[in-house]
């Protein structure tokens, strides 16, 4: 939740880099999170509940033009993610990593789990979820999404 998110930033005095004290930094992670819901962890939600959750409580295989549609919807919005939030800055508010990248990348790992690449395709993307892991530490990273990278050995 963002909300909790936003708690915990400020309950525990993090470093600025995760929520900036600079109103145009903060701004721009505000924007993000409120931009994602509807955008991009609407959008990788459905394409994990379609290409995976569906087809494992119904039996049944996907038709393929149904995931045809739920991934072009995610292409739209994640072209809108790079040239809106991305640009040319190595990370979404600037040049340090912020809740607003660590909640992206988190949002885009459930297609990445369905076994939709998306970053495959895409140099800028892959190269900002880079970045993040890096800053926040590629084997935590790894850790907390072990469980969801072997959902489809259900």
């Amino acid at each position: 939740s963002i909300a909790i998110l936003l708690y915990l930033v400020q309950k525990f005095k993090t470093p600025d880099h995760w929520y900036p004290s600079d109103l145009q930094k903060r701004a721009r992670v505000d924007e993000y999170l409120s931009w994602q819901h509807v955008n991009i962890r609407a959008k990788g939600s459905k394409l994990f509940l379609t290409k995976v959750l569906l087809p494992l409580i119904t039996g049944q295989p996907l038709p393929p033009e149904k995931l045809e549609f739920v991934t072009e919807e995610l292409n739209v919005a994640l072209k809108q993610f790079e040239e809106k939030f991305l640009q040319d800055k190595p990370f979404i508010a600037g040049s340090e990593v912020s809740l607003a990248d660590l909640v992206a990348l988190v949002e885009l790992m459930q297609p990445v789990c369905a076994g939709y690449d998306l970053f495959e395709e895409r140099p800028k993307l892959k190269e900002w979820r880079r970045r993040v892991e890096e800053a926040v530490g590629k084997q935590l990273f790894q850790e907390a999404h072990e469980e969801i990278m072997n959902v489809k050995n259900l």
